[in-house]
């Protein structure tokens, strides 16, 4: 009696234990589940969209206020991705972009600078691959190449065209009864007339270094031939010995008595003040110059020309300034590539050119802008690569750059052009393949 009762009493423990045992079980059960199906990092237990915080870096200090109307656009659509676009001063962005990513910090995306400088960052392992991020194969492959590598990786999705071309003051035109030319002849004829008539041609400074790579990037393609040349020199098939290379320097050399007096005293800011007070005729520059212009002088009657070549071809100069790409460290990959696709977009793209008035990369994108809807077709059909940004920045110093300090010394009188143009090529020879068979 004694042995049943404690069987007895083992049966009833059992039964006492046997409803937590249940409960244990279902419980188990229960999170096995759920952690089959748990939610994206998107989305919270309810399937709710969690809220994810990105920071976007950039040169373009100028623009924070147009960036905000499009975080605006993006967040009608994406009210989850919260978005803050923080941007250095342009002559320092790179320096602090490169010390956060080699610290394994950086925002979350960022301005890549175009081509070279750009896929320097790629090549260190700092960026993200795209390759098959929804929207990109609506760009042309001259637009993907300038954040794409060798091997065919994309890393930045393109913003924006730039193209440099001749500006003019149609009031000054149109009072001195001057034409736009259409031949290299009329266009040497018009700056003369303009000297006879006491007005500066062209609002030019030899200051600024840069500048003068970009004069040339706009006139050597009216002498050497923009694309027959350059697609010659990417073969290897032609060089900077080429005499009609050294003939561009030389017309560059020629253009210096159609530049203000003290030109070699002359930046940005002073030939960009001379020409949107019609002080010059002429301003060679870039299309982002465009509301920059028009802001200090509303009443400007702005037009102008693809620059005529001595065999009767226009051309514009055109590159792809700048990518949007993602940080390799990043801890919200998933949120950037959904702004990233955004960017692809053609909301993205008419708010763009509505707000910023450029040039979007996204083909068929056209503006309420006459003079920028003009340009951007200019870029479709009479455009040759601005070589030195899209080939030649490689080098130390680069080649880019080299072009420039000599190009500053030619205009002191200390070199000839035949010296900078063979300055030119034994640089580019040590780095750039082609000029190496």
């Amino acid at each position: 009696m004694k042995g049943g009762c404690v069987v007895m009493k083992q049966m009833n423990k059992w039964l006492f234990l046997l409803p937590l045992v249940l409960v244990v079980a279902l419980v188990g059960c229960s999170s096995d589940k759920k952690s089959t199906s748990s939610p994206t990092p998107d989305t919270d237990d309810k399937g709710n969209a969690e809220k994810v915080s990105l920071t976007i870096g950039s040169w373009r200090t100028e623009d924070v206020a147009k960036y905000e109307k499009v975080i605006a656009l993006f967040n009608e659509q994406h009210p989850e991705i919260n978005i803050s676009f923080n941007p250095t001063k342009n002559t320092e962005y790179n320096t602090v972009l490169n010390t956060a990513l080699q610290a394994g910090e950086g925002p979350d995306i960022f301005h890549l600078r175009p081509y070279a400088a750009g896929l320097k960052l790629a090549e260190a392992g700092y960026v993200e691959k795209i390759n098959g991020l929804n929207g990109l194969s609506a760009y042309p492959e001259e637009a993907l190449k300038a954040s794409r590598d060798e091997e065919g990786n994309q890393y930045g999705v393109p913003i924006n065209l730039s193209s440099t071309q001749f500006f003019y003051n149609k009031k000054i035109f149109k009072d001195n009864d001057l034409e736009v030319p259409t031949t290299w002849d009329e266009f040497i004829a018009l700056n003369d007339k303009l000297l006879e008539k006491g007005i500066t041609p062209m609002a030019m400074g030899t200051k600024e270094s840069w500048l003068l790579s970009l004069m040339h990037g706009i006139v050597g393609p009216a002498i050497y031939e923009g694309n027959d040349f350059y697609q010659a020199v990417l073969a290897g098939e032609k060089d900077f010995t080429d005499p009609k290379f050294i003939e561009s320097i030389q017309v560059m050399n020629d253009l210096k008595k159609y530049f203000p007096a003290n030109s070699e005293g002359l930046g940005m800011d002073d030939i960009r003040t001379l020409f949107a007070l019609g002080e010059a005729a002429m301003f060679p520059l870039g299309s982002w110059e465009i509301p920059v212009v028009l802001e200090m002088n509303p009443d400007l009657d702005l037009g102008y020309f693809p620059i005529p070549s001595k065999a009767g071809n226009k051309t514009v100069t055109t590159w792809v300034d700048g990518s949007f790409a993602i940080n390799a460290n990043s801890k919200n990959k998933d949120a950037a590539k959904v702004f990233l696709e955004f960017l692809t977009t053609k909301e993205f793209g008419e708010l763009f050119v509505k707000e910023f008035s450029m040039i979007s990369a996204i083909p068929g994108i056209t503006s309420d802008n006459a003079l920028l809807n003009d340009i951007s077709k200019s870029t479709e059909n009479e455009a040759t690569p601005y070589m030195w940004v899209t080939n030649f920045t490689g080098g130390d110093p680069t080649t880019k750059s080299l072009l420039e300090s000599e190009l500053q010394g030619m205009y002191l009188g200390q070199v000839t052009p035949e010296e900078v143009a063979a300055k030119v090529q034994e640089n580019a020879k040590t780095w750039f393949t082609p000029f190496q068979k």
